[in-house]
């Protein structure tokens, strides 16, 4: 028996099923089986063009979806159904993914709830805001009314993959044409439900214009689908609340934003209120502001009164927007004043002028840079550029300024040296004797710049022409290693200098003493004589925000009290009753998400855990071990894009699943011969140029004006000695 049968319905809706079949053909799966219930002709000519392997059910044209995925579930033989319509897509792996999660799962639980892309006639694979729920949920199975907000999740039955014996249970109820009635019922009959926060499907939504026109008759259906839903909850206070709530929002967004006849939309406002009347939970609590008035006007039936309080809404938005309009009109004039003012004055050539991230503070490598000039040039002026809200964080005595103010214009007008590590707003202009400085943040694993336009998920609307118009200002851009120089110089075409010269942030990682390694623990909390594993992962472009993408609590308890666990991510969830609470209690598990500098808590660490974030180069001059968790780097790879296949010529073990990644550290292997073979080949290749001195070259090249063969020499490789490891500094 398969372990998984991915069931394709439905007709070649304009010929997305091509692209389909061809991603499943691409990444066979053993433990899978593809079941092809093609509506149509068109339909069944491309399901048999595909591999042998596939079987189709054919159909007639215009069978209904609901008996197609009926169809193609009954000559499924997998121990789990997951349905995909023919027009939509699986992000590469999605089975995979899929498989082996069903395989962490008994048969108490009947839902698997999977995150999604979305791709429109104009857009490729935006991420869902649903990770954060997957998230917060975790891995554990639950029943519905302990985590009654997963109702909220967008309702698509192929981010549902579902028990082949519970589908058979409950077959009647889900076999519907209504597909996010069926989503929301899968939900609602399940005993157990069980989350993967990984994009695992991908909704094609098509272009309305090419679909038949939605009649009065589709509006009311909407009305319906609530109120057949919200019976099944009847027992079930928190999920009958959540289901009211979204029907509630459902119903107003659906008269407010359609343009309905009035006839038509007087007749929905009527059902749409008795039903807000009807099925309303005992004590429920309108939400409060504008959305209040709204739902309190729906349940009066307040036809008359809503359209005219809609009409005054639209009346106060478009004079706010105008007023709004106006303020940024003249506070553009006049900065752009200001600035053009400042640029008739001469060049400063000691004002020097730092950023970095985006403005949030003295960080990365321009930092190192600053401290390496104030230490060679002191008599260069230092001046950061900050946003307001990170100011107060700056060390004392450090000169700043806000972003959009006076003295920011002035400053970047008349500075000679400009060093950033991403860029500088469009509007600075490029002075034909200041000196443009970029730094980067890391070594490309990803594609970045230019390379992005074949990933338009990643790039989300970059103009790549201001792109080049910002990099064409750069005088020189830093580099760590051959790769990233070559990887610049691709994504990057400009006429910029590269400085081989190594990172300047990763200095420290030669610099630092065994007494900065044990101050760097016991600033940290770490107990002397405990592990300590800083895991890091990195943003993903296909999701929405962060979500965890590891079980922490049952992480830290397969490892061990001597074990402990940086966590270094957007944000840390788990709530009061969360297992998360004791251990960080204990110290096994120590949120580090906004402690600053990184560079620290890579000293303090004796192995990181990361998956495509480029901290690993960085780290890896440390010489200690670096474990890789790609469990999703089938999806990443694709809709990222990436330079080299990591998985391949990873810096240590590779685990694709929480299971693998705890064996890797129990059995040792994250420290074994294998492990260190690999971090030879991986330093050897990114750490090339990092010896602890390319603060010092930068500086002395750029703002002293040194000639190259004046500069320190690069110590070889084999010649360098890193900071102690954390073992060594107590020894």
């Amino acid at each position: 028996m398969p372990q998984l049968s991915v069931i394709v319905y439905g007709p070649n809706a304009q010929g997305h099923l091509t692209e389909l079949l061809d991603s499943l053909e691409a990444r066979p799966l053993p433990d899978a089986e593809v079941i092809v219930a093609s509506v149509g002709a068109w339909a069944r000519e491309t399901a048999e063009g595909h591999a042998p392997e596939t079987v189709v059910v054919p159909l007639p044209e215009g069978t209904g979806d609901a008996a197609a995925r009926t169809a193609g579930a009954a000559r499924a033989s997998g121990r789990w159904l997951h349905f995909v319509h023919a027009k939509d897509g699986l992000p590469a792996g999605a089975p995979r993914l899929i498989a082996e999660r069903t395989a962490e799962l008994d048969d108490s639980v009947d839902v698997l709830l999977l995150d999604h892309v979305t791709t429109t006639w104009q857009t490729a694979a935006a991420p869902s805001r649903d990770g954060r729920l997957l998230g917060g949920a975790g891995r554990a199975d639950l029943a519905l009314e302990e985590a009654a907000d997963l109702l909220r999740l967008t309702p698509l039955l192929g981010t549902r993959a579902l028990r082949t014996e519970f589908w058979r249970a409950h077959e009647e109820q889900l076999t519907t044409d209504d597909e996010p009635y069926a989503a929301h019922a899968a939900l609602l009959h399940a005993g157990r439900i069980a989350c993967l926060n990984q994009a695992a499907y991908e909704n094609r939504v098509l272009r309305p214009e090419s679909l038949p026109p939605r009649t009065s008759e589709h509006r009311f259906a909407l009305i319906d689908r609530y109120e057949s839903l919200l019976p099944l909850a009847r027992d079930r206070r928190a999920a009958r609340a959540v289901l009211y709530d979204l029907m509630v929002r459902d119903l107003v967004r659906t008269f407010a934003g359609e343009d309905l006849p009035d006839a038509v939309a007087r007749e929905f406002f009527r059902r749409a209120s008795l039903a807000a009347v009807r099925w309303r939970p005992e004590g429920h609590q309108r939400p409060a502001g504008i959305e209040g008035v709204r739902h309190a006007l729906l349940e009066e039936g307040a036809y008359t009164k809503y359209r005219a309080f809609q009409a005054a809404n639209r009346t106060r938005r478009a004079a706010r927007k105008a007023v709004r309009s106006r303020k940024r009109q003249v506070g553009a004039k006049l900065r752009d004043q200001q600035y053009r003012r400042a640029l008739g004055r001469p060049v400063d050539p000691e004002l020097a002028v730092f950023a970095a991230y985006w403005e949030r503070g003295v960080s990365c490598n321009p930092a190192a840079i600053a401290a390496k000039l104030a230490e060679l040039a002191p008599h260069i002026h230092r001046v950061w550029v900050v946003n307001k809200e990170n100011a107060a964080l700056l060390p004392p005595g450090t000169d700043h300024v806000i972003p959009g103010t006076r003295r920011y214009w002035e400053t970047l007008a008349t500075a000679k040296y400009l060093t950033n590590n991403v860029n500088f707003p469009n509007a600075v202009v490029k002075r034909p004797d200041a000196v443009h400085l970029q730094t980067h943040h890391g070594t490309p694993l990803k594609r970045m710049g230019l390379d992005q336009m074949e990933h338009p998920a990643a790039a989300k609307g970059l103009d790549f022409a201001a792109l080049l118009a910002r990099i064409d200002k750069w005088d020189y851009s830093v580099s760590a290693n051959s790769h990233s120089t070559r990887m610049w110089e691709r994504a990057y075409p400009a006429r910029y200098t590269s400085l081989d010269y190594g990172y300047p942030r990763n200095d420290v990682f030669y610099s630092a003493t065994a007494a900065d390694v044990r101050a760097a623990r016991e600033r940290l909390g770490i107990a002397p004589g405990r592990t300590a594993v800083l895991y890091a992962p990195t943003h993903r472009d296909y999701e929405a925000g962060f979500t965890p993408r590891l079980d922490l609590a049952a992480l830290a308890d397969r490892l061990g009290e001597d074990t402990v666990l940086l966590v270094r991510a957007h944000y840390f969830y788990g709530g009061a009753a969360s297992p998360l609470t004791g251990l960080r209690r204990s110290g096994r598990i120590i949120d580090v998400s906004s402690y600053d500098p990184v560079e620290e808590l890579c000293l303090a660490a004796d192995a990181l855990v990361t998956d495509y974030s480029s901290i690993m180069f960085d780290y890896a001059n440390l010489d200690r071990p670096i474990v890789v968790y790609a469990d999703d780097w089938e999806t990443y790879r694709t809709t990222r894009g990436v330079y080299f296949d990591l998985t391949a010529e990873a810096p240590g073990q590779v685990a694709r699943t929480q299971q693998e990644l705890a064996e890797i550290f129990l059995s040792g292997a994250w420290r074994d011969e294998g492990a260190a073979k690999a971090r030879a080949a991986f330093r050897r290749r990114f750490c090339e140029y990092d010896d602890g001195r390319a603060a010092e070259r930068v500086v002395r090249r750029v703002f002293l004006g040194e000639p190259e063969h004046a500069l320190p020499p690069m110590i070889p490789l084999d010649e360098r000695t890193p900071a102690p490891t954390p073992e060594e500094a107590t020894a």
